[in-house]
Parts: structure tokens; sequence; C-alpha cells
């Protein structure tokens, strides 16, 4: 019998990793590997899931593939994962691979047919995940003053990209939506995605854990019907967005850097930010997560006896940032220019 795999996908900052918690978090005891890919040099989300002490997810249950993009390494790096995760003497039950933002899922569904792995797993499904005000306030949206006929922007194409490849898609965040604005985007979404894959408005990822991971779709079998914008395509590239990290001393004042965080992804259009913080008299880290000019942030574990505590955070944006006045802006934040 094979092993059953879910890929959870979605642009950055939908709520996958929280929906990666939420998963582990009702697992109901089943031995589940989790291989995280992340777009940049920074596992910020390894640190999120393992930070949050959930019961039966062990450090070697979870694989980081950082600095990347899953479906840019899928002979690399993939492929080498899933063969050790296979190969030892308890395979886990299922395996949840979280793509990063950027990533295109066609490319890693297909891998599953290669012959290393194609008898002993299946695609169970592919779960896109979409940042419901982010979707209302038209990030995705097509570039309609371009002067080619298809008016695509690389945010639009990567996020069609991931709801065409979709089994099941979460509406997520609908707790900062109203209800009409929820049954628009869900209408919207429904005219995107293939016959028969259902829309469930979430908060939190909090959708029911034995439908994520009972889909049965076998994706790897219908990838024909899953479209790609870039089907045909040799390679695929993410040259049209970069990310860097940025390193800062102690801060004194949470809420003054969360207002510079602000100014900086109005200011500079940095789609996502996301790290910890080492605030002064503080014995936990703080984790900053920003999508467009929405952040959250809060303390979510306690500095590890022999953990260096520093502030770092990566911001992804698309090509042509201003690294230097970015990090510089962010930087106004530590303790001595920010108390």
């Amino acid at each position: 019998m094979k092993i059953p795999a879910t890929v959870i996908t979605g642009f950055l900052g939908a709520g996958k990793t929280t929906l990666i918690r939420h998963l582990l978090e009702n697992a109901n005891g089943k031995r589940i590997a989790l291989i995280i890919n992340e777009f940049g040099d920074l596992g910020i989300d390894r640190e999120i899931v393992n930070g949050c002490a959930i019961e039966g997810c062990n450090d070697d249950d979870v694989v980081e593939l950082a600095n990347g993009c899953i479906c840019c390494t899928v002979a690399d790096e993939f492929l080498p994962v899933m063969q050790g995760l296979l190969e030892r003497d308890n395979p886990p039950e299922h395996i949840v691979i979280e793509t990063s933002g950027l990533a295109l899922p066609k490319p890693l569904i297909k891998a599953f047919n290669w012959p290393e792995i194609k008898t002993r797993v299946s695609v169970d499904g592919v779960v896109s995940v979409i940042d419901g005000p982010a979707y209302a306030d038209g990030m995705f949206s097509h570039n309609h003053d371009a002067p080619d006929a298809s008016h695509e922007t690389p945010l639009s194409e990567v996020f069609e990209d991931q709801l065409h490849a979709a089994d099941m898609v979460l509406l997520n965040k609908t707790d900062q939506l109203d209800n009409d604005a929820v049954n628009q985007l869900e209408a919207k979404l429904k005219k995107i995605i293939r016959p028969g894959v259902q829309v469930i408005a979430t908060n939190h990822g909090n959708a029911p854990v034995d439908v994520l991971l009972g889909l049965d779709a076998g994706a790897e079998d219908d990838l024909d019907a899953r479209r790609s914008h870039h089907d045909g395509e040799h390679d695929h590239d993410h040259d049209d967005f970069e990310s860097f990290v940025v390193e800062f001393g102690s801060i004194n004042n949470p809420e003054k850097l969360e207002q510079i965080l602000i100014n900086v992804a109005r200011d500079f259009s940095v789609l996502r930010v996301k790290g910890f913080v080492d605030v002064v008299g503080k014995p936990a880290r703080h984790l900053v997560q920003g999508v467009g000019t929405r952040f959250t942030r809060y303390f979510d574990r306690p500095w590890a006896e022999n953990e260096q505590r520093q502030s770092r955070l990566v911001v992804i944006g698309e090509s042509g940032l201003n690294k230097k006045e970015i990090i510089a802006a962010i930087q106004m934040a530590a303790t001595d220019k920010a108390a």
C-alpha cells in the first residue's frame, strides 16, 4: 500500500505553516513526516513548527529544504529526502509537504512518477491556501495595462498555477472579511479552479484534518488536467522575485518595529516579512510576520539556554527591491534608535 502525501501550496503569507500546525496538533497519533520548503536563506517555518512543541512531532520528522523553491530542486533535494523517509525502519504513515509561497506545484506532483518513489508513495491531494484579505485587495490581479494580451503578472501566474493544481482550496483568514466578501471571493475562485474542487472558508487553516488528509486524489495520475502557465517550459526560475535577510540588534519597542515594517512594506512594495526578534528584558523570542502592510507578532517560545539571542528577518518581494534602504530602515528599530 502506498504512503499518502499531501502537498500544501499557497502564496507567501497565505497561512500554510498555520495549517501545518493545525494538522499536526490534530493528527490523533498518526505518524506524519513534514517537508518544509522556503524561498530564502533563513528557515523560519521549521522554527515556527518546532517552536509550538506539538506532542509527537519530533525534530527528525521535520525536514527543511531552504534557499530555493522545491519545484526547481526536485532531483537534487526532494527525491533524496523522500527516499530517506521511505527507507526508515518505521516510515511515516503520511507525508505533508509545505511548498514555498513561490513554488509551482505541478513539477513537484510530476516527481511522484519518478521510478525511485512511484511504487511507494502517492499524492493524496494538493491543498491550496488562499490569503482572503490579500485576494480581496487585488494582490493577485492581472496587469490590465500590459501591452500583451495575457495581462499576466508574476504574482498572478504563480497564484493561478497553485489554484489549477489544487484538489481542495482553503479560503483562509475569513475572520478578516465580511460574509459578502467571502461569498464574492468564493465565486471568483470557482471560475479558476478545476470542476469538482471544493472551496472551504477557514480561519487559521481550521479545516477538518480527516478531510485534508483523505482526498485520495492520486494527483500524479491526472497531470494533464492540472494546467500551468509554465507547461512546456524546460526550466522554471524565480528571477521575478528576490529575498534577503536583515540582521539587527535587540529592540526595546516591538510596536515601533512593527510601524517601521509597515512603512517599509508600503514604501518599497515588500510582499513578505517574517522572522524572530530579540526584545530587551523578555525571556521569549518575538515572532514577526507580515503580508504586505498587515502584520502579526507574538512571543512564541522562550530562548533556549544555549541559543544565541538575535534579531533576523527575511524580506521577500519582486526583483528590484532597494535592499540598501530597506535594511537601513529596519535597522533603525535597534535598541539605541527606537527606544
